[in-house]
């Protein structure tokens, strides 16, 4: 007779020791992830680094870095790690009373989610970031591809925008005032 795991939880999660690898939560079940080559670093670095950073007291939110976990689900929990994402000042309410020094995930998603495509990623493991970001309340997703060069921009399931390196990129209502030519996170 089979035995059924043990669902970890996202306290669990905060509690492993570093061993070198990444991990997400989904849905209780610890994933190990790959750490990307410097060629897809460098296209999520510029893409977090042109985002407005630090910004709550100007009231536009916060961006957060690589491997910020937020916690989109409970019980069983469910914590994914974007590659680069941004926190308006509606959701930034969810936190404004905490100790900005506090271990524990984001509560909920954040408003854009940035995932870069590494090698090691199948193509089911990205569409299912994309449908739980979206799912969970994530309100613009963005998927870089650095082989093609190209950005998929999701607002929805079936809101999806290709962007190339002609094109540039917008924070629309998600990131007011944000732009970025898709040229420049190549370059």
């Amino acid at each position: 007779m089979a035995t059924k795991a043990k669902l970890m939880t996202a306290e669990e999660l905060l509690e492993m020791p570093d061993d070198g690898f990444r991990y997400e939560l989904v849905r209780g079940e610890l994933v190990r992830r790959q750490y990307a080559g410097m060629r897809y670093a460098h296209a999520s670095s510029k893409i977090v680094f042109s985002l407005p950073m630090n910004k709550i007291n100007d009231k536009l939110g916060m961006s957060y870095p690589p491997e910020t976990g937020f916690q989109i689900e409970t019980d069983p929990d469910h914590v994914r790690a974007p590659c680069a994402a941004f926190v308006g000042p509606e959701r930034m309410k969810l936190v404004e009373n905490d100790d900005p020094c506090d271990d524990r995930y984001f509560p909920g998603p954040p408003d854009l989610a940035v995932e870069v495509v590494i090698p090691s990623d199948s193509y089911f493991y990205i569409e299912e970031k994309i449908v739980d970001w979206l799912d969970a309340g994530a309100r613009m997703v963005i998927v870089v591809n650095a082989d093609y060069r190209t950005l998929k921009v999701y607002r929805s399931s079936t809101d999806i925008t290709i962007l190339t390196e002609q094109d540039t990129l917008e924070g629309g209502d998600v990131v007011p005032g944000w732009r970025l030519p898709v040229a420049d996170i190549f370059a």
